[in-house]
């Protein structure tokens, strides 16, 4: 079984505890979805959050996705001029029987202009912005 990394990343709306808590857990449920990972294939978990989100740190959301005895760590983004704003990203150090070529990034809302190239229709809306059908 090889050491791979899936890298993802994911915008929020306002820097609010619950808000970046629930986009944690959004973007750890498409990596581990589209990925058929579970817990116990992670090895560890490396976020950053840029500058403009201080109010939680990514880390606490992945503790209430599950991941409670895996190692995590947050740091903040590079600042750079024209940067994305209000954005988490993550790197996942999971073991896995798949190639690289296998591997599905995964990019969510505005973050995917940070990867046009791996992004799936809808991956620029989130499951909560999609409308619902009206009850007949």
């Amino acid at each position: 079984m090889a050491v791979r990394a899936l890298r993802g990343a994911i915008t929020v709306d306002a820097d609010d505890p619950a808000e970046i808590r629930r986009r944690t857990i959004e973007l750890l449920t498409a990596l581990f979805e589209r990925n058929h990972l579970s817990v116990d294939d992670v090895i560890s978990v490396l976020f950053t959050a840029t500058q403009d989100l201080t109010s939680l740190p990514p880390a606490a959301g992945a503790r209430g996705f599950g991941l409670t005895d895996v190692p995590l760590l947050c740091a903040q983004e590079m600042p750079t001029e024209g940067g994305l704003e209000r954005c988490i990203r993550v790197m996942l150090h999971v073991e896995t029987d798949h190639g690289r070529d296998q591997l599905r990034h995964v990019f969510l809302r505005r973050a995917t202009t940070l990867r046009p190239d791996l992004a799936e229709p809808g991956d620029d809306i989130g499951a909560d912005d999609l409308e619902q059908e009206p009850a007949t």
